[in-house]
């Protein structure tokens, strides 16, 4: 029996952190992610696209509160009034024969007071539907480039995504990859301090060499140090643009072939403005402004509207028999509103309208001009960071073979330690600066696929 206790005990103790472990993995377990999976998931997670697919189906409701005033206006009304004291009213009425009661002979009329009722009750329905409006027009033609805007807004949107994403997930990748060099680095340090110090005390040498090694070290531990904070930070910027929960973990996938292959770009094509998603959405806007012009020019046309309506009235001195009897009432008609004279409202609004569109034409001339400018400055930062990158790929090989000749050396006493020093700084350098020149092409490739207007969100 104690046995059994036991066991059911250990069980419990075993069990119970794996347990809570799985509790906890959702939440505090690295996700891994390649830079595709990052973009997905920004595309679908980041709350500043959310907003913008949130403005474009606003917009959508906005038409078609627009739009609803072409349909049938239908509304109905009840009232009911009390009369304390009762109005009167006064009616014509014809002549007749006799004397003394109000009739006489001739053809005259006569007045006579007519006392309304003390309750009085109405109700009625009435339908109107719009035939012609300047306003309700407009905003039946702007629909389609309102709704155009909003769905190039939110294509801005997605590319302002991409870029963030991408440019955040290679600048991690890059710490990441200088933090791989200099554990390297320490390693190899680490077995030099080894063998300086034995080669002190053996008498070899003397303490300078082993003493160069414990300082290039430190300096090595500090560096690991920066970069690994520097790792933290960057990796919360990347989570923030993914739109990624801050209390998840994040590991980056990469092959480092592949990298290379996606740093090469043609940097022969040709520069087209209508590409630029910013060049399309002044494009659109000039489109909205135009609609706009139109709207004033014809604004002093009137508007006509078929109208009728159905009514019931009731009239009764005493509230019970109120509703007893009913007296209808019918119509339908046109009705029309023609602006004679507004203050020159009109022609104020139509020159204002006008000048928005000049303004708007020299936004897309400087749009031109700049994204001009901004694909020089792409194509030119591309073109030197990919002969820095080549330069600095055969750097690291002479390096390389450097410091195996100058190690070797040292081991058979032919350099000093400096020598090697010397020789690992220039590795790590190269390697580092190896690094840097790969994601800055990355980076400015980026660049100018958006200056050429070809960086597509999905």
């Amino acid at each position: 029996m104690k046995k059994l206790r036991y066991l059911f005990v250990s069980n419990i103790l075993f069990f119970s952190p794996l347990v809570l472990f799985a509790q906890t993995t959702p939440d505090t377990a690295a996700v891994v992610v390649t830079l595709k999976q990052s973009i997905d998931f920004a595309l679908r997670n980041q709350p500043l696209l959310r907003q913008a697919n949130i403005d474009e189906q606003i917009n959508e409701r906005d038409i078609k509160i627009s739009l609803s005033a072409w349909l049938p206006q239908i509304g109905t009304t009840g009232q009911y009034q009390h009369y304390f004291q009762r109005p009167a009213q006064i009616a014509a009425g014809t002549g007749g024969t006799g004397t003394g009661t109000g009739t006489g002979t001739g053809t005259g009329t006569t007045q006579q007071n007519l006392a309304i009722a003390h309750n009085v009750s109405t109700i009625g329905a009435q339908a109107s539907q719009v035939l012609y409006n300047n306003e309700v027009l407009q905003a039946s033609r702007a629909s389609r480039y309102s709704r155009q805007y909003y769905r190039q807004n939110t294509e801005s949107s997605k590319i302002d995504v991409v870029t963030d994403v991408s440019k955040a997930f290679y600048d991690v990748l890059l710490s990441q990859r200088q933090l791989d060099i200099i554990k390297e680095d320490i390693v190899r340090l680490r077995r030099s301090l080894k063998d300086a110090y034995s080669r002190y005390q053996a008498g070899v040498v003397d303490k300078t060499d082993y003493k160069q090694a414990t300082i290039a070290l430190n300096n090595s531990l500090a560096s690991q140090k920066q970069t690994q904070e520097a790792i933290k930070s960057k990796s919360a910027y990347l989570k923030q643009v993914m739109g990624l929960n801050p209390a998840k973990g994040i590991q980056l996938a990469y092959d480092s072939a592949r990298l290379q292959t996606e740093a090469l770009i043609d940097t022969n094509q040709m520069l087209n403005y209508t590409n630029r998603i910013e060049y399309r959405l002044l494009e659109t806007q000039k489109n909205l402004l135009n609609v706009n012009v139109s709207y004033y020019k014809w604004s002093f046309l009137p508007s006509v509207s078929a109208v009728g309506g159905y009514s019931l009235a009731y009239f009764n001195d005493n509230f019970s028999k109120l509703y007893d009897n009913s007296y209808p009432t019918s119509f339908a008609g046109l009705s029309l509103s023609i602006p004679i004279f507004t203050g020159g409202k009109r022609l104020q609004n139509l020159a204002k309208a006008r000048l928005q569109v000049q303004r708007n034409d020299l936004d897309l001339v400087n749009s031109r001009n700049a994204i001009n400018t901004e694909y020089s400055q792409a194509l030119a930062n591309y073109k030197s960071n990919y002969y820095n990158w080549q330069t600095l790929n055969e750097n690291v090989q002479l390096a390389k073979d450097v410091y195996k000749v100058v190690d070797l050396q040292y081991r058979e006493g032919i350099k000093t330690y400096l020598d090697v020093i010397v020789a690992q700084a220039d590795l790590r350098t190269a390697e580092l600066n190896y690094y840097n020149a790969l994601f800055q092409l990355l980076s400015s490739k980026i660049d100018l696929q958006r200056s050429l207007g070809t960086l597509q969100p999905e």
